[in-house]
């Protein structure tokens, strides 16, 4: 018997499928740990805007701003109150365009 017939068949994904496959569904959140200690200050503040930028990012992607000349300031404060997040600073709005950027 050939060695290929063997192997097992992969799944087909959604673009090779004769019918609609179901997409995975959202997973539930990770465990929230502690953050390291010993760090400086602007190290934690830093990290969590990142963690707050990205949050935002993906919120604006779901919500089918793809572009980040379509994310201005205001619309991303609006999509941070629909989510449940603090209004974000200029910098933070600068930095949720800026991974919208990166990720093209």
């Amino acid at each position: 018997m050939p060695a290929a017939a063997l192997k097992p068949k992969p799944l087909p994904t959604q673009s090779t499928a004769k019918h609609p496959v179901p997409l995975e569904t959202p997973c539930a959140p990770v465990e929230k740990r502690p953050l390291p200690p010993g760090r400086p200050r602007d190290w934690y503040v830093t990290h969590n805007r990142r963690l707050k930028a990205m949050r935002l990012a993906i919120a604006l992607l779901d919500s089918g701003v793809h572009l980040p000349g379509q994310a201005r300031n205001e619309k991303i404060r609006s999509t941070a109150s629909l989510i449940g997040v603090h209004p974000p600073s200029d910098t933070t709005c600068h930095m949720v365009r800026a991974f919208m950027r990166y990720n093209r």
